[in-house]
């Protein structure tokens, strides 16, 4: 194993020794495979390749102060990737397979599992593509299901610190009725261009508005978005948005700590009137926002004094990181204990 500084990890591949992977054919899966390769020998005229038959989810395995790793709401991974799967018509994977072959990748790369304190968790990738060759637009008879893990630090260089946020006219991220609520490689490709330029223009990340009346807010770069005020937390309502695991979470949470929730469309104009809001995300958890800026409307709203996070983003992270260390209660019971 090479040597690791923990505490200076970004959030970027480092190489594991195994990864597992299960294959689709004539009309079941296989038994799980144990690999040390990190290549994918595959047809060239794969869908995936050609068609986008792909898709992925993401979660984490945390380090205890006990020392114990524990997996965070994977029930809900399996959820949604079943429903990528049906959405771009790919075999969906049963769930003792997507646990088995989590808990395997976890327990073969247990060692690198970041220590307790250093902020770094161990990222799981599951990956769902279509393996078949196939020239004519059409679904693949065969998949490729595999996971593999890397440690990772956080998902923004300076962590739990607010960011600026572009309003994006200019590119929609997804359509409507398209495929902007599946967790497909397609969306993130199509925000590839626009991310680019909002940081070369010294933003954070992006707003991206509904791709209908460009009035309403969608999702925050990467991430969902939310707003809080009046101890209410408000997030959009939108066919176009990918549903959030730590969204569904957040919103449990501020339920407890006696908010209001409120999930419907957001007009662009409701911006001026948050206390503070932030994207979130597997990745980030919660990625505060400091600003948001509306270069075609010359308009900026602030958000955090002194380029701090609010109360609310505070409490609400403290409060979901906690319960994934193990350093807080699961009253919820989203932790699983890998033995």
């Amino acid at each position: 194993m090479q040597k690791i500084d923990w505490n200076s990890l970004g959030f970027g591949y480092v190489k594991t020794d195994f990864n597992v992977r299960s294959y689709y054919r004539n009309g079941k899966w296989s038994d799980l495979e144990v690999s040390s390769d990190e290549y994918i020998n595959m047809h060239m005229a794969s869908t995936s390749l050609h068609y986008g038959q792909e898709a992925f989810e993401g979660l984490k395995a945390y380090r205890g102060k006990d020392g114990k790793v524990r997996l965070f709401r994977w029930e809900e991974n399996v959820k949604r990737m079943a429903t990528s799967a049906k959405g771009i018509m790919m075999a969906e994977v049963p769930k003792e397979l997507f646990k088995e072959a989590i808990y395997k990748a976890v327990k073969l790369n247990e060692h690198y599992v970041p220590p307790y304190g250093t902020g770094s968790t161990l990222y799981i990738r599951p990956l769902l593509i279509g393996f078949g060759a196939e020239v004519g637009v059409k679904p693949s008879q065969e998949y490729l299901f595999l996971v593999f893990v890397t440690p990772v630090g956080p998902y923004f260089r300076d962590g739990f610190k607010p960011g600026n946020y572009l309003i994006c006219r200019e590119f929609d991220r997804a359509a409507a009725l398209g495929t902007g609520n599946i967790k497909v490689g397609g969306n993130y490709a199509a925000s590839l261009l626009s991310l680019d330029r909002a940081k070369h223009s010294g933003y954070t990340s992006v707003i991206y508005l509904d791709p209908i009346e460009k009035k309403y807010i969608d999702e925050c770069g990467q991430t969902n978005f939310f707003g809080i005020k009046d101890n209410t937390y408000v997030t959009p309502k939108s066919s176009s948005v990918l549903p959030s695991i730590t969204n569904m979470s957040l919103m449990q949470l501020a339920t407890s700590m006696g908010m209001t929730i409120e999930k419907r469309p957001i007009h662009i104009n409701e911006l001026a009137t948050f206390e503070e809001t932030g994207g979130c995300g597997t990745a980030a958890v919660i990625s505060p926002i400091a600003k948001i800026v509306d270069e075609q409307e010359n308009k900026t709203y602030v958000y955090c004094k002194d380029n701090e996070p609010g109360p609310v983003c505070t409490k609400l992270y403290n409060k979901l990181t906690n319960i994934q260390f193990g350093d807080d209660t699961d009253e919820f019971g989203w932790i699983t204990i890998i033995d």
